[in-house]
């Protein structure tokens, strides 16, 4: 990935962060990365499930969506990183799930933000 696209993404993830703690989310994790996968944000709703957010930033839709970009096989990467997470923190017993926020920059505007509950089952 490029320098460019990585700063896209990092000021997606950061647009994803401000979202879900104005929505009451405690953040809890950010790019949490282990030798099978990695997860952008781990956040507590305020529920207390845990949920793994992958977060997907584009600067148009010349690609697509956004979140069509969190393949099966991206799926199987967070599914690792969020088992390995739970692992490190004990917390096996809490009910987690795994969100996707999909974060549209255009110059000028406020970024489009897209959160989807529940994306996607454990993939393993």
């Amino acid at each position: 990935m490029g320098q460019r696209n990585q700063a896209v993404g990092e000021l997606g993830e950061r647009a994803a962060a401000e979202y879900l703690v104005s929505r009451g989310y405690s953040l809890l994790e950010r790019n949490f990365r282990s030798r099978g996968g990695e997860v952008d944000i781990v956040a507590k709703d305020r529920d207390g499930c845990i949920v793994f957010v992958e977060v997907k930033t584009r600067r148009s839709l010349t690609y697509g969506l956004p979140q069509l970009a969190v393949t099966p096989r991206k799926q199987h990467q967070i599914s690792k990183g969020a088992l390995a997470w739970l692992s490190k923190n004990r917390r096996h017993d809490c009910p987690a799930r795994f969100d996707v926020i999909a974060v549209l920059l255009q110059d000028g505007v406020a970024p489009r933000i897209e959160h989807i509950p529940n994306a996607f089952d454990l993939a393993y």
